[in-house]
């Protein structure tokens, strides 16, 4: 009976009896439903994020107007021949760019700190004339990365800590107090700096027939090693063992806690802080390589020496992120981010950058120049 009961029941009655543990066909249909839902909403919100980070680093500073002039300067090159029109394209191109780079980095030391703040703005603030430079060494044009690397140290000390002084004094009406210590360390090493860069450009200018040439490049590669370690222990002393003398300092000169000052607040996340310094790198680095290229042929048509070009135009293209962040720093009464940004860039420049250059295996030129930087 039971059998002949199971058989009458109708084939409607039959598609719809599941096994206990199976779902309900509504059930299955609702969470597919939801899942379709927030796979949808995930999207917009993916969407509204990245639309209001465009919004905010592209569309928040008038100087980026002049973003255009990076495609143009790519556009005359591919259309003509005009190296001095392609100089002074990419010249400008580069700077909103620089700027950018300098603003992105300034959002992502909200998460880091003051003393490592610091340190990423000196780092990315180098990162246009790093690239420049990395450009010109493939093209062979030693005399260029020389200069325009001389020409970035002074430019840091003189020009961008000049300007950065000035604006504070003149914004806040008062005497702006910094941290002793980070100053006295930046200016040892940028004394030995010197002193390795000089030392090998007197022994060729005293040099005597019987050693010429090969004790000055001894001397340069013994100079370049000494200040690599010499940057590298002061990483390791500013981020670890003496953090302590880092820290900023009040208005009544005490030492304060990090971040307990700051009433802002960052404006991008730092995953979007990461994600723009690495494509404004990127356009910084295809733009360098068409800047690189024009440089000669300006320099014919400008009328305008190469030694100008490197010491004075590159250099204040270049710093253009620490100028900006130096001076923004400062009008804000952080004068221990304007300095590590601005002598710390210095620092930078003259212990690492140089010295890496110089010690890099594949730079089998650059050894007949040694480090002698006689640029006049």
């Amino acid at each position: 009976m039971d059998g002949e009961e199971e058989n009458l029941q109708s084939p409607l009655q039959r598609s719809f009896s599941l096994p206990g543990d199976q779902e309900e066909p509504l059930e299955r249909a609702a969470e597919s439903g939801s899942s379709g839902g927030s796979r949808t909403s995930s999207i917009v919100t993916l969407f509204y994020v990245v639309c209001t980070s465009i919004k905010t680093l592209i569309f928040s500073n008038k100087l980026n107007l002049m973003i255009p002039f990076g495609p143009a300067a790519i556009l005359v090159q591919k259309l003509t021949d005009q190296s001095a029109w392609v100089f002074f394209l990419s010249l400008v191109g580069i700077a909103p760019l620089a700027e950018r780079l300098g603003y992105a980095t300034e959002q992502l030391a909200f998460y880091t700190g003051p003393t490592v703040g610091g340190l990423l703005n000196a780092t990315f603030g180098n990162a246009t004339e790093l690239i420049i430079s990395i450009f010109a060494l493939k093209s062979g044009l030693i005399r260029i990365v020389q200069l325009s690397l001389l020409g970035s140290i002074l430019s840091n000390l003189l020009l961008v800590l000049g300007c950065a002084f000035f604006c504070g004094g003149l914004v806040l009406q008062k005497e702006q107090l910094f941290n002793k210590a980070a100053a006295v360390v930046n200016s040892g090493l940028l004394l030995m700096a010197v002193m390795g860069l000089l030392f090998p450009a007197v022994l060729h200018y005293t040099h005597t027939e019987l050693y010429f040439g090969k004790s000055e490049l001894a001397l340069s590669r013994f100079s370049s090693c000494i200040m690599l370690v010499a940057y590298a222990a002061y990483i390791f002393f500013q981020l670890k063992s003496q953090r302590n003398l880092y820290v900023p300092l009040n208005e009544e000169g005490s030492q304060i806690e990090e971040g307990s000052d700051d009433d802002e607040a960052p404006q991008i996340s730092k995953w979007e802080s990461v994600i723009w310094l690495l494509i404004i790198t990127a356009c910084v680095s295809i733009l360098s390589e068409y800047l690189v290229d024009a440089i000669e042929g300006a320099s014919i048509a400008l009328n305008l020496p190469v030694s100008f070009i490197s010491v004075v135009l590159l250099p204040l293209v270049g710093n253009a992120v620490d100028h900006a962040s130096a001076i923004t720093f400062a009008m804000k009464d952080k004068l221990d981010i304007t300095i590590g940004v601005s002598i710390g860039s210095s620092t930078q420049i003259a212990l690492f950058v140089v010295d890496s250059f110089f010690c890099s295996p594949w730079l089998d030129y650059w050894a007949s120049y040694g480090l002698k930087l006689s640029a006049f």
